[in-house]
């Protein structure tokens, strides 16, 4: 049995867990506050991402006030094959007669066995003849001539956790951009190659592609490249939201002297839904037309004739 004496020492411990539960229901709360406020740390960081897609309807075109549809030179430093100053190329709807283009051999990133082609490709053209172009002959366009790929087709961005997809209005093209992963090991080969991406400063979506093959050129004026090539683009949302800044790195030891970087401007616009009219099904798909029109290119007879390069068919995927 308990007696008076003993109460003392009983009010003592009822006090010391009094205080340890209360000590111990701070610590909890202080742990709590801190994994709440790391995750809402976490959580501001993760939706810091800059939106290409704002609607369902955002698109975005080439700007045509900064340049036309190339690979633009950067202000300083090596920079990207562009025309023949004695041949200056005229795109269409500029209000003057267009051109084709006619390439600058003495762009000094060129190792000299690229030269002979893009020689010959420079004669048809300056001898009348229509030279390539991946989008009006219908063939995949690769990595970084996807940056240039078309005067007046928009692109449209599906940005999802894991991945982004990229879908150029004309052909159709598309890329696959996977999120916060490595490269894989022992890539074969493929006409995009391997894109992985990840987000930074709130505004930028930064894609590193390698695994090309050789069958693409990276850029218009027909300029070839190995499967050595590598690239990394970054396209920058501006803080209105209105366009977007594309800057390009390529390095390709087999093909170029030294690494160069290219830029690009496009400019944010809201497709609209329309009906087609029946004379344009030559080159729709669809009477429907809008936020993304489906365009026929491999299969449009208009795509083909001019002594075109044909094309390209497989009887078996590449992946």
């Amino acid at each position: 049995m308990l007696t008076n004496s003993d109460s003392p020492p009983i009010r003592e411990m009822s006090e010391e867990m009094t205080m340890f539960k209360i000590g111990s229901m701070c610590l909890l709360t202080g742990v709590l506050c801190a994994a709440g406020g790391a995750l809402a740390a976490d959580g501001a960081k993760k939706q810091a991402i800059p939106d290409f897609a704002p609607t369902d309807k955002t698109g975005w075109v080439l700007d045509r006030a900064v340049g036309p549809d190339d690979l633009l030179a950067p202000p300083t430093g090596p920079g990207p094959v562009t025309f023949d100053r004695a041949h200056p190329y005229v795109p269409n709807g500029n209000g003057r007669q267009s051109t084709y283009r006619v390439a600058d051999l003495s762009n000094p990133i060129l190792q000299d066995w690229l030269k002979p082609s893009m020689k010959k490709a420079n004669d048809d053209v300056l001898a009348g003849k229509v030279p390539f172009r991946a989008r009006e002959r219908c063939w995949p366009v690769g990595v970084p001539g996807f940056d240039a790929y078309s005067l007046v087709e928009p692109f449209y961005f599906y940005q999802r956790a894991k991945e982004v997809v990229v879908i150029n209005q004309g052909g159709p093209e598309i890329r696959h951009i996977y999120m916060d992963v490595p490269h894989s090991k022992n890539l074969k080969p493929t006409w995009y190659g391997e894109s992985v991406g990840h987000y930074e400063n709130g505004d930028t979506l930064v894609i590193d592609t390698i695994g090309m093959n050789d069958k693409t050129y990276v850029d218009n004026y027909r300029t070839p490249h190995t499967t050595q090539i590598h690239v990394i683009e970054r396209w920058k949302l501006a803080a209105d939201a209105k366009t977007v800044d594309v800057s390009v790195y390529v390095e390709d030891p087999g093909a170029f002297t030294t690494p160069w970087n290219a830029i690009q401007r496009y400019r944010g616009f809201e497709q609209t839904v329309s009906k087609a009219n029946v004379a344009s099904l030559a080159v729709l798909a669809t009477p429907e037309e809008g936020p993304l029109m489906e365009a026929i290119c491999a299969e449009n007879p208009n795509s083909l004739g001019m002594g075109a390069r044909p094309i390209p068919q497989t009887t078996a995927p590449d992946f």
